[in-house]
């Protein structure tokens, strides 16, 4: 049971590492301040861009990695 979550925990990682190492910074300088506009008209279909997906698969990758890793402590 525990090399199951053991293996869990090692490719939620690597999925977490390349999920946050994929995204774009949230600070994006001079354009992003001239371009603000943009953002509230491209902002309803922010869950299917290749930010929200990227988002999304390192919320659940979080979830995961820490609730395995919460268990793999109590069995052992």
């Amino acid at each position: 049971m525990t090399t199951v979550f053991t293996v869990l925990i090692l490719i939620t990682s690597l999925v977490l590492i390349g999920s946050i190492l994929l995204q774009s910074g949230k600070s994006a300088g001079l354009s992003g301040s001239i371009a603000g506009g943009a953002e509230s008209i491209w902002g309803k279909n922010k869950g299917r861009s290749y930010e929200g997906i990227l988002s999304k698969v390192t919320t659940v990758s979080a979830i995961i990695f820490i609730i395995s890793a919460l268990v793999l402590a109590a069995i052992k």
